[in-house]
This record gives C-alpha cells, structure tokens and sequence, in this order.
C-alpha cells in the first residue's frame, strides 16, 4: 500500500513554516473517519489547529495518522487526524501554504464509510496520432 502524497505536502510545508519562524496551522474537517478533536472548538464541520511545537506536544508530521496533545481552554485533550482530513496546512501569519480542497478517502475505508469506496481516477494513457 502506498501513503498518500497529503502526508508528504503536510511534512514539507511545516517544515517550512518552521524554518521560516511562521506558525503551522492545519484545517480539518471533522466529519471524517478517525478524526478526534474536542467538539466544542468545531465550526461548520471544520476545525483549526495550531500544530506549533509551543502549542502542542508530541506532533509528529510524519506519523499516519497525526497523534499529538493540545490544550483548550486550559484543558488538555489527545487530538487524531487522519491526514486524508486535513484541508489545509498553511501559515498563520501570511496565510502561505497549501489547500487540498476535499477531505481524502482513507485506503481502509469501506464503501459503508462517508468518503468510502470512491472509485480511484483511471490512470491517463498514452496513444500514437498520427
């Protein structure tokens, strides 16, 4: 099986961020499969989080999916997103990253799952004209 080219785009743009002294933000939608965060910070389906080291502890980008512990409103929570469910990953101050637009189906996902048994994209072929 192969990881999702998401994780690897995730990894690279906080790795920049970080470099650059810029504040890593992730948006997620929450109606994903596996996606647990604290309801109460949810709007509109979406959350966003601030994966700084000095915000969260433990965050590791290359973990699939992303584990890591934040604190809201002062209590602390363990959040897990799937990277398929991240939206965005982008920096706080200028708004630079990248948008993935639509939630990705986990490869494990069933056809009983939401974004399950979504048939893959056929794979462009190559013809001779003459």
């Amino acid at each position: 099986m192969s990881r999702s080219r998401r994780s690897y785009l995730i990894r690279a743009i906080y790795d920049w961020a970080m470099d650059s002294g810029l504040t890593p933000h992730l948006l997620v939608a929450v109606d994903q499969p596996g996606v647990e965060v604290p309801k109460a910070y949810v709007k509109e389906d979406r959350i966003a989080l601030n994966v700084s080291p000095m915000a969260v502890q433990g965050f590791d980008p290359l973990v699939e999916p992303l584990l890591f512990s934040a604190r809201f409103g002062g209590a602390p929570f363990e959040l897990q997103i799937p990277t398929g469910a991240v939206l965005a990953i982008y920096a706080a101050e200028n708004g630079e990253g990248i948008a993935f637009g639509e939630p990705e189906a986990s490869p494990s996902a069933s056809p009983d799952e939401p974004g399950g048994g979504v048939p893959r994209p056929r794979r462009p072929k190559l013809r001779v004209v003459k």
